[in-house]
């Protein structure tokens, strides 16, 4: 496989993660909404909304957190960075990268123990006692996906750092 037909590939599983994020938002900003309608106006409250909207939130941002990761969009401070040589900055993204794949499969992995946890103890939601393994489910499926990622931004760091998109670069308009 060359580099253009990966770069296809990994855009594409891009592309997918993003608009499952912002479908979990729409969700979680709809249900929100309807459910202050109702209270106020009806003083009536959907079962486990409270519930729903806290489980989707944690999806959406384990999802979101894929998406960052990849980017290189999360919060960093570059004042060593932009000071570097450019053979320095290359160095300084791996290492990063490397710092946060390591640490991301960490997490992937206590959060895959924490889902296995969750289902044996049979947790549910307060009103309609939905078990909510499955919603911690979803969300380790966000998380996984930002391993294999990170994984691809850190063999494009390595092998190809000119494919590598800035974060400058990703909503530029022109």
């Amino acid at each position: 496989m060359n580099g253009r037909v990966t770069r296809g590939l990994v855009d594409r599983f891009i592309d997918t993660i993003e608009v499952t994020a912002a479908g979990f938002l729409a969700v979680v900003t709809l249900l929100t909404f309807v459910s202050v309608l109702l209270r106020y106006f009806f003083a009536w409250a959907i079962p486990d909304s409270y519930d729903f909207t806290r489980l989707l939130l944690g999806i959406l941002i384990f999802w979101g957190i894929a998406v960052a990761g990849y980017r290189g969009d999360h919060i960093s401070v570059d004042l060593l960075w932009s000071a570097a040589p450019p053979w320095a900055r290359r160095a300084m993204d791996i290492f990063a990268a490397i710092v946060t794949l390591v640490a991301m499969v960490a997490l992937t992995w206590m959060f895959a123990v924490k889902v296995i946890g969750t289902r044996a103890d049979n947790v549910g939601t307060f009103d309609l006692r939905q078990p909510v393994w499955i919603y911690y489910f979803v969300a380790w499926i966000g998380l996984a996906s930002s391993v294999i990622l990170l994984v691809a931004r850190t063999v494009r760091l390595v092998l190809w750092p000119e494919t590598v998109v800035q974060p400058s670069e990703i909503h530029s308009v022109e």
